[in-house]
C-alpha cells in the first residue's frame, strides 16, 4: 500500500483548510470533508474512471448514468496537471464495496465502486458512474480525493444540487452556507452517448504555483 493510500485510510484526507492568508483576486478553495469510513481497503482490478462497466460482466450498473467532469486548479486559476483524482461512492442500492459494510441489501455487482483518473494539461478529468443516491443517515453524494505528489492527499465530498436531504445531513452543514456551493453541482441532462446526466464540478486547491498555502 503506498504512502498516499495509507494516509487516507487512517482518515487523514481534508487537509486543506481556510488560508488566512488569503488575498484578494484569488479563488476560494474548495472546503474539505471527511473520507468516511468505506475507502475501499483494496482497489478493484478493474480500476479507470468508468464505474458503470466492469471487465469480464456483460451488464452496465443499475441506476441513472452520468458523466462528472471538471477541473482541478490553484487558487489563481492554474490548472493542475497529471494530478491523480479518485472518487468512491455507493452503488444504486446503497451499498460500498468494502468489507465493513455490512447492510443486508443487495448490491450492484455491475458497479465498480471505486475510479481513478489524471487530469490533462489543462486541468481537466472525466468519470462516468451513477447519479449518487441517499446512503443510510447521509444524503446523496460522491467522495473525492485528490493525490497532490509527495503530499497528504485532499479529500471532500460533492453534493447533489437541490436535493432537500442536504438540508438535514450533518456533515452537509459542517460546511458555512456561503461555501456549500463549493462541494455542490447540478445534475443536468446530456445527450452524451451512454450517459443520462452530467454534472461540473471543479475543485480548487489551496495552493499558489503549485505550492500548497499556509493554512
Amino acid at each position: 500500500m503506498n504512502t498516499n493510500r495509507r494516509k487516507l485510510m487512517l482518515g487523514l484526507g481534508g487537509v486543506i483548510a481556510l488560508s488566512t492568508s488569503s488575498v484578494a483576486r484569488t479563488l476560494v478553495f474548495t472546503p474539505s470533508q471527511t473520507a468516511g469510513p468505506f475507502y475501499p481497503v483494496e482497489l478493484p482490478l478493474d480500476d479507470d474512471n468508468d464505474l458503470t462497466l466492469i471487465k469480464g460482466r456483460k451488464g452496465p450498473a443499475n441506476g441513472i448514468i452520468c458523466d462528472v467532469t471538471g477541473r482541478i486548479v490553484d487558487i489563481n486559476g492554474k490548472p493542475l496537471s497529471k494530478m491523480r483524482i479518485e472518487i468512491w461512492q455507493c452503488d444504486v442500492n446503497g451499498r460500498y464495496r468494502h468489507p465493513h459494510e455490512n447492510s443486508r441489501r443487495p448490491m450492484d455487482e455491475n458497479f465498480q465502486g471505486h475510479g481513478l483518473a489524471r487530469t490533462n494539461d489543462q486541468g481537466q478529468y472525466r468519470f462516468r458512474t451513477i447519479r449518487p443516491v441517499q446512503y443510510p443517515g447521509r444524503t446523496p453524494h460522491i467522495h473525492v480525493a485528490v493525490f497532490p505528489q509527495g503530499e497528504r492527499p485532499f479529500v471532500t465530498q460533492l453534493y447533489v444540487a437541490g436535493d432537500k436531504r442536504n438540508d438535514t445531513d450533518f456533515i452537509y452543514n459542517s460546511i458555512p452556507s456561503d461555501k456549500r456551493k463549493l462541494i455542490t453541482a447540478e445534475f443536468k441532462p446530456t445527450v452524451s452517448d451512454g450517459a443520462k446526466q452530467q454534472a461540473n464540478f471543479d475543485i480548487i486547491l489551496n495552493r499558489r504555483d503549485g505550492t500548497p498555502q499556509d493554512s
